[in-house]
């Protein structure tokens, strides 16, 4: 580039920046459009990330290659054995011992047997969820430890009566005080010794249709085969004048699947053999693959909403830069038809004011990013919710600031350009 095309360059660049800061007040507020609108589509974009990564974690604590076989009450009550009024539905040792011997793809399966029970130790008590299950339970679970051991093989052989309790529990039971080895009082008659303490987990909102709120915090763990036997698989309850008794014996079943490509094929197969022994429909089943992948289609929706909502904010600012421009226009007419007297082009008016809007633009969006990687931690302080802010949401946000803050200037710029230049000499 020649000496002659930098001075002019340079001349255009410096004319542009004197221009705008000759009304400092006015070129903040008209940049002002583009800041809100860049920030709002960041922070609701990194609001919109956060909430989708944290429902995908508590699925994906469920194991992406697992299905979760839950037992439900039928929508028509189940047979009654009239000889001993007992009720009978859900998932049974039969399905477990099935399960086992049919589906070639499984390669784990854990029962588990819950109820809600009162814990009890000396004047302390909690509403606490007794949960009978085998060693694998806490692996599948990928639950750790905070002290003590979890449950071992020779638990379930020797039918022990010892636990693992949750945080919560030796908290709010034992606290300030160690609770390995003490024993805790379920239902006001089971006593069971405990050997380990589980590790805090945060608890989960509801997923699916299938899966209900949990918080894994409340648990006491025992060995499947000891519920079976002190707890009884026949549970009697009477409320409001009522008795009922019904027989249920096991309340879920996770089964995990060697390879993740198989986890459909095998949830489907699943439930066609458990459909011939449940004809009530006593069961339902979750696939958190399914639930994982109907987040992330959901996830894209919401950041699109999301993001057209915010970004009628950068329209708005694009209108602001459009309408100072056109005033700009009208105040500087005798300047421009000085410039064209001089020799200027119509495309070097053009340019000049393009130059400008830029500039305001490019202000702006910068302002704009600032304000915007800032506000989500504030807004996680403030109102507890996970943000994220990431890459693409700010090449994006910048991407169409400086698209539309450029665009709005074109049209101003065409005007000034038009000018006749013997009636701009005249415009006083």
């Amino acid at each position: 580039m020649s000496r002659r095309s930098w001075l002019h360059w340079g001349g255009m660049f410096s004319t542009a920046l004197r221009s705008v800061l000759m009304h400092k007040l006015r070129s903040f507020l008209t940049i002002l459009g583009l800041v809100f609108g860049v920030a709002s589509v960041i922070v609701m974009l990194a609001v919109a990330e956060g909430a989708s990564q944290t429902a995908q974690r508590q699925i994906a604590s469920l194991g992406i290659n697992n299905i979760i076989v839950r037992t439900v009450k039928p929508a028509v009550d189940g047979p009654i054995n009239f000889r001993s009024f007992i009720q009978e539905y859900g998932l049974k040792y039969d399905d477990l011992r099935r399960i086992k011997e049919t589906l070639d793809t499984v390669v784990r399966i854990t029962p588990l047997r819950e109820f809600v029970h009162e814990a009890r130790y000396e004047d302390k008590t909690l509403d606490s969820r007794l949960v009978g299950v085998d060693p694998s339970y806490f692996e599948v679970n990928r639950l750790q430890l905070a002290r003590g051991r979890f449950l071992e093989p020779s638990d379930l052989e020797t039918q022990s009566n010892v636990c693992v309790i949750g945080d919560e529990v030796a908290q709010k039971i034992y606290p300030g005080q160690s609770a390995i080895d003490k024993s805790i009082q379920v239902n006001n008659e089971h006593f069971f010794r405990i050997v380990g303490v589980m590790m805090y987990r945060t608890p989960s909102a509801g997923i699916g249709s299938s899966l209900a709120a949990q918080d894994l915090n409340k648990d006491i763990v025992i060995p499947l085969t000891t519920d079976r036997s002190r707890i009884g698989e026949v549970l009697s309850k009477r409320q409001q004048g009522s008795f009922s008794r019904q027989r249920l014996e096991l309340s879920q079943i996770t089964i995990e699947v060697a390879d993740r490509y198989q986890v459909k094929a095998t949830a489907n197969a699943l439930d066609g053999l458990l459909a011939k022994y449940h004809p009530n429909k006593d069961y339902v089943i979750t696939v958190p693959l399914d639930l994982i992948e109907q987040a992330q289609a959901t996830q894209r929706i919401f950041n699109f909403v999301l993001g057209a909502t915010a970004a009628i904010s950068l329209l708005v600012g694009g209108i602001g830069i459009m309408n100072i421009m056109l005033a700009s226009v009208s105040e500087r007419t005798r300047e421009i038809g000085i410039r064209r007297a001089l020799g200027a082009r119509q495309s070097d008016i053009v340019l000049q004011f393009l130059i400008e809007t830029a500039f305001l633009s490019s202000v702006g969006t910068l302002i704009g990013l600032g304000v915007g990687v800032l506000s989500p931690p504030l807004v996680s302080y403030f109102s507890g919710m996970t943000t994220i802010v990431s890459p693409w949401s700010l090449i994006i946000a910048s991407a169409v600031s400086l698209f539309v803050g450029i665009a709005s200037g074109i049209y101003p710029a065409r005007q000034a350009a038009k000018l006749d230049p013997i009636e701009a000499l005249r415009h006083s």
